[in-house]
C-alpha cells in the first residue's frame, strides 16, 4: 500500500510540474513564437532548470507540438458539443462551422499558435513531419463534422471536403481582419459576415440537392 502511495504520489507531482511547464511553455510561445522562444525561457516562466525539462520533454518543438495538440483537443470538443445539440443536417453543418469560427474568435491566442498549421509549418526546422503530419490530422478531425453534414445534405464526398476547406479559409480570412482590427475598414462584423457565408454555403447545396 505504501509503495503504490509512493507512486501516486511521484505521479501527482510530475503532472503537476508537466502542467507547469505546458502553462509556462504557452505564455512564451504567444510571446515569442517558435522560433523565438527557447527552452530556458520557459524553464524560467516555469520555476525549472532547463535541465529539468528533458525530464518531459526532448525539445522545445515537442512542447509546442503538445500545446497546439491540446489546443486543437479543445477545438475538437467544442465542434462536437454543439453539433451533438443540432437535430438536422443543415443544423449541425451550421452548428460546426460557427463553432470553429467562435472557437478562435474567443480564444485569439490559440489562432496565434494555430496558425503555425496554417502556414504550413515555422522555417526553417518547423515541428518535423512527423509531428505536422498528427498536428493536421488533429486540426482535420475537429473540421471533419462540417464535411459529414454536408454529405448528410446531399454534397458528394469531393465536394464535401471542398466546402469544409471553403469554411476554414473563409472564416481564418475574418478571424484574421477581426483580430487586426481590418474588419474595420469595411464597417463589418465579422461573425455577421460568417453567418451569412454559412447560410449561403446551406442555401447552395439545399439548390444542388433539387436538381
Amino acid at each position: 500500500m505504501a509503495k503504490e502511495q509512493r507512486i501516486g504520489r511521484q505521479k501527482a507531482v510530475s503532472e503537476l510540474k508537466r502542467s507547469l511547464i505546458m502553462d509556462a511553455a504557452r505564455q512564451v510561445f504567444e510571446a515569442e513564437g517558435l522560433d523565438g522562444a527557447s527552452l530556458r525561457a520557459i524553464a524560467t516562466a516555469a520555476g525549472y532548470t532547463p535541465a529539468a525539462l528533458y525530464f518531459h520533454f526532448e525539445s522545445k518543438e515537442a512542447i509546442y507540438a503538445e500545446v497546439l495538440r491540446e489546443s486543437l483537443t479543445a477545438l475538437r470538443k467544442t465542434v462536437a458539443g454543439a453539433v451533438a445539440r443540432a437535430k438536422t443536417p443543415a443544423d449541425r453543418f451550421r452548428a460546426a462551422a460557427l463553432a470553429f469560427f467562435r472557437y478562435y474568435a474567443d480564444n485569439p491566442r490559440d489562432l496565434d499558435l494555430g496558425f503555425y498549421l496554417f502556414r504550413g509549418g515555422m522555417k526553417p526546422h518547423g515541428l518535423g513531419k512527423e509531428r505536422d503530419e498528427v498536428l493536421n490530422s488533429a486540426l482535420e478531425l475537429a473540421l471533419y463534422p462540417i464535411a459529414s453534414a454536408a454529405e448528410a445534405l446531399g454534397a458528394r464526398p469531393e465536394e464535401a471536403r471542398f466546402l469544409m476547406a471553403d469554411i476554414f479559409a473563409h472564416a481564418a480570412g475574418l478571424l484574421l481582419l477581426a483580430h487586426t482590427g481590418r474588419i474595420r475598414m469595411f464597417g463589418a462584423s465579422a461573425p455577421h459576415l460568417m453567418e451569412r457565408f454559412v447560410d449561403g454555403a446551406i442555401l447552395a447545396l439545399a439548390d444542388s440537392g433539387k436538381r
